[in-house]
């Protein structure tokens, strides 16, 4: 029998994507339904509990195995890119845009603020679910100076739903679209705050026109847990004269253009001259 934290997939979508089961709800007919995360996506699903098929400790190894093998190759990319520019400045030291990851999922944000600091960025990460995020964003800003914002979570689009504009087609959306309208309240300048937000199939449109830089989703696609991540690089290794390439910073994400993308922004990182021999 399956239960809460059981690894599964959903055999209507040929178990192509792995999920961890979040909730089990029995109706009064005792059939099951179960409300799903995206195991290395941000997506937020519900299935009925026949649907699922549970997946070996070897098949989730597996999986995770050509998940990491993936973002290994755009990590690897990244930072020889990055080496080569410094290689040009050595005179200069780099002091990178520091992060903020407001999360609503704990392992995710885990996970991230992992990896931001193994490519040498200051971030801070807060778990808040997507709900409670709109209501803590001011607070925790006012508490918790950043340049770059990360606003994510989980997110959806309903199964059923025809409205690709309503908020009411989206699980987190709202939320989403509240939290960066706060955000741009406390920091209207996009350059000075820079504002990544949304998750799988968010509602990409209106997150921008309530003032993110950076949103998910163009096509309403799911996105790697990491896609804010390798944003957040580009922009924090960039100095603050320059603007970033937004056809560059979407080509070193893991879903590209269908599930990421954004306006011109300007660079997060400072120029300091000399550089210490110490």
């Amino acid at each position: 029998m399956l239960q809460v934290g059981d690894i599964v997939a959903r055999l209507s979508h040929q178990q192509d994507l792995f999920f961890n089961i979040d909730q089990i709800h029995v109706n009064y007919n005792g059939d099951g339904s179960a409300i799903l995360k995206g195991l290395n996506l941000r997506l937020l699903a519900d299935a009925p509990v026949s649907d699922l098929v549970a997946k070996s400790p070897v098949e989730v190894a597996n999986y995770e195995r050509e998940d990491n093998k993936m973002i290994y190759q755009k990590l690897h990319k990244l930072t020889s890119q990055r080496k080569a520019d410094q290689d040009d400045q050595r005179e200069f030291f780099e002091v990178p845009g520091r992060v903020l990851q407001i999360d609503g999922d704990q392992d995710y944000l885990n996970q991230c603020i992992k990896m931001y600091r193994q490519m040498g960025i200051e971030a801070k990460g807060i778990c808040k679910s997507e709900t409670e995020q709109p209501r803590v964003i001011r607070k925790i800003l006012q508490e918790n100076p950043t340049d770059i914002l990360v606003l994510t979570g989980h997110d959806g689009f309903i199964s059923g739903k025809r409205d690709f504009h309503s908020m009411d087609s989206y699980r987190s959306s709202r939320y989403f679209v509240e939290s960066v309208l706060e955000a741009r309240r406390f920091q209207h300048n996009r350059d000075a705050l820079v504002i990544f937000a949304g998750a799988c199939q968010s509602n990409y449109e209106a997150i921008l026109s309530a003032g993110a830089n950076f949103a998910s989703s163009p096509k309403r696609m799911l996105i790697h847990a990491f896609d804010p991540v390798f944003i957040v690089e580009r922009i924090a290794f960039t100095p603050t004269d320059q603007i970033v390439s937004v056809k560059d910073i979407l080509r070193h994400t893991i879903t590209g253009t269908d599930g990421v993308g954004g306006v011109e922004t300007r660079g997060q990182m400072r120029r300091g001259y000399p550089r210490s021999p110490y």
